[in-house]
């Protein structure tokens, strides 16, 4: 694989532009795709500026829309929402050389969806929790660091996953490398059911995490989805002061406070004081990722003879967000205590 080659950033949103954009200052050159014109218009005349707290700059870039893709390329980072995961893999399947990989930078278990399309050999896992946001046509949000994690589906170390985690250096230099992908994607599933939760209210991440009054349905909604990757035999890994193994069957509830206390902590320390969900329900009044995200938990563990019914109806009471039946209100996450009880 050679590893001059152009990558070919798909998704030049929160975390793509954000990664991209640090491995062009780094000297690596890419190529952004984004299906947002004006963004791919405002990338090309002005360069990529990132803003917020961690760095300022601006890097001269390229960016194109999907249907002016050209050629083929060792190296994809698809980076779009995870419910655009398939209509995104296949629009860009025939730009991957054969000898490439497509990187999953994304949230949730897309690796699944990749793989899937163009063969669990050519995908790569890949986890990320910095906070990004898309602000505006050309310009991204970095509002915190966060984990970078990189490895293959199967746990070997390959010369071309080094070679990834590398790259993800420049960006993030604690980038981990780990056998265990599939444990850092379902950690952050329980952490990423939560962040729903906090999602279907007005308040801050760290707000509600930190409301004695929802500890108890938030707690029962993570073990729910911790019993669920239990069933599947993993082992979720610990990030950014969040312990997966607070949820799992059977856990302390000392550990279960204290997990949410250092969740609370890290999300305090971060200028994104609310998560994407969020922003998608209050700001941008688009469809979330529920579905692609939460979804494959309840479907998951269907298939082991488990009932989900809090990450259920935590999935309904986002549509309903989504669909304008109901608005943001922290008495919704009485209803889910209603469903757990």
């Amino acid at each position: 694989m050679r590893e001059s080659s152009p990558i070919l950033v798909w998704g030049a949103g929160a975390i793509g532009g954000t990664v991209g954009a640090a491995l062009l200052r780094a000297g690596v050159d890419v190529l952004f795709v984004d299906q947002v014109a004006e963004h791919v218009a405002a990338i090309n005349e002005r360069g990529l500026r990132i803003t917020g707290p961690i760095t300022e700059y601006t890097v001269p870039a390229r960016a194109v829309t999907p249907d002016a893709v050209t050629g083929e390329f060792d190296r994809i980072f698809l980076c779009v929402k995870a419910h655009h995961t398939e209509a995104a893999i296949a629009a860009a399947a025939p730009h991957l050389a054969g000898c490439g990989y497509v990187a999953s930078l994304q949230n949730g278990l897309n690796e699944r969806v990749i793989a899937a399309r163009i063969d669990k050999a050519r995908t790569l896992g890949c986890f990320v929790n910095f906070g990004a946001d898309y602000i505006e046509p050309g310009v991204i949000l970095y509002g915190g660091r966060g984990a970078v994690v990189a490895g293959e589906l199967d746990g070997q170390r390959t010369p071309r996953i080094e070679q990834l985690h590398s790259l993800l250096r420049r960006f993030e230099p604690q980038a981990v490398l780990t056998d265990n992908i599939w444990g850092y994607l379902w950690g952050k599933l329980i952490y990423g059911a939560l962040l729903f939760a906090t999602a279907v209210t007005p308040d801050s991440i760290a707000d509600v995490l930190a409301a004695p009054r929802y500890r108890p349905v938030l707690t029962r909604l993570g073990l729910e989805v911790g019993a669920v990757a239990a069933a599947e035999g993993l082992r979720p890994e610990a990030f950014d002061g969040f312990d997966p193994s607070a949820f799992r069957p059977g856990a302390p509830a000392e550990a279960t406070t204290r997990s949410f206390d250092d969740m609370v902590a890290h999300n305090r320390k971060s200028a994104k004081s609310h998560s994407g969900i969020w922003r998608d329900l209050a700001v941008r009044r688009r469809p979330t990722e529920v579905d692609a995200q939460l979804g494959p938990i309840v479907e998951i563990g269907a298939q082991h003879g488990m009932s989900t019914p809090i990450t259920a109806r935590l999935i309904a009471l986002v549509h309903d967000i989504e669909a304008g039946r109901r608005e943001m209100a922290l008495a919704l996450l009485d209803e889910l205590e209603t469903v757990s009880a």
